[in-house]
C-alpha cells in the first residue's frame, strides 16, 4: 500500500492502535470514544479538533485500505471500530508501539520514543528502540519511518513515520525544551483525556442498556 494517509486518517488509525494497547478493556471503540481519543489534549502533536463526520470519513477511507473495520459485538447495538494494521503490515508489538507513537506525537528522539512507547509495551533500553527504528526504516517494499530533518538547535536525530508521506520541518510542531509547569499540565491533560474516553464509553453502555430495557418493557404492554 502507498503511504499516503491524510492527517485525519493517521490520527484515527493511531488512536485505534493506541487504545487497543493501552486500554484494551475499552476496545474496540465506539465513534463517541474514538472522537474523544482523537481530540485528546495529551499525547498528541499536533492537537486536533475533529468532528464525528471527519472521523467517519477517515474510517471509510481506512476501511477501503483494509486498515480499520466496524464491528458489532454481542449485546451492543452501537457499532465499534478496530484497526487491522496487522493485515497490511505484520508488525511485532514493539514495532507497532513505536510506529503508533510517531503517528501520535510527530518526530521524536530515540530516548523520547522509549519513554512514550513504554506505556504501550515493554522496551528494554534505547538500543532496542534504535534497532526497531532501523527495522521500520528498512521495511520490505517501503520505509515506514525515516530520520527527520534536524532543526536549528537540535543535537539528536529525530525520527518520523512515513505513512502520510514525507513531513516537512515547517509542518511539524516540536518542543525543544519542556518546562516543569508544562510537564505538570501535560500529565493533568493525560488524566483528563483518559476520563473523557471512559465517560464516552459509559455513555454508550448506558444508551445500550436503556434500549434493552425499553425492549424488555415493551413485552408487557
Amino acid at each position: 500500500m502507498e503511504p499516503t494517509l491524510s492527517p485525519n486518517e493517521v490520527r484515527v488509525l493511531a488512536c485505534l492502535i493506541e487504545k487497543s494497547l493501552s486500554t484494551p478493556e475499552y476496545y474496540p471503540l465506539t465513534l463517541n470514544a474514538l472522537t474523544a481519543a482523537c481530540n485528546q489534549k495529551s499525547n498528541r502533536d499536533p492537537m486536533m479538533q475533529l468532528s464525528d463526520q471527519d472521523i467517519v470519513r477517515a474510517l471509510d477511507s481506512l476501511r477501503d485500505r483494509r486498515l480499520a473495520w466496524a464491528v458489532t459485538l454481542a449485546g451492543s447495538r452501537t457499532p465499534k471500530y478496530r484497526h487491522h494494521m496487522e493485515d497490511v503490515y505484520p508488525l511485532t508489538l514493539p514495532q507497532l508501539a513505536i510506529l503508533c507513537e510517531l503517528m501520535l506525537r510527530g518526530s521524536q528522539t530515540v530516548g523520547e520514543l522509549r519513554t512514550h512507547a513504554g506505556r504501550l509495551c515493554n522496551l528494554a533500553d534505547i538500543g532496542e528502540v534504535a534497532d526497531i527504528l532501523q527495522q521500520l526504516m528498512t521495511w520490505p517494499g517501503m520505509s515506514l519511518a525515516t530520520v527527520a530533518t534536524r532543526r536549528l538547535g537540535q543535537r539528536e536525530d529525530r525520527y518520523t513515520h512515513l505513512l502520510g508521506g514525507v513531513i516537512s520541518v515547517e509542518a511539524e510542531s516540536v518542543l525543544t525544551t519542556v518546562e516543569p509547569a508544562r510537564l505538570k499540565v501535560m500529565d493533568e491533560n493525560e488524566r483528563i483525556g483518559m476520563l473523557e474516553m471512559r465517560v464516552a464509553a459509559l455513555e454508550d453502555e448506558l444508551a445500550c442498556l436503556k434500549a434493552q430495557f425499553s425492549d424488555f418493557a415493551g413485552q408487557f404492554k
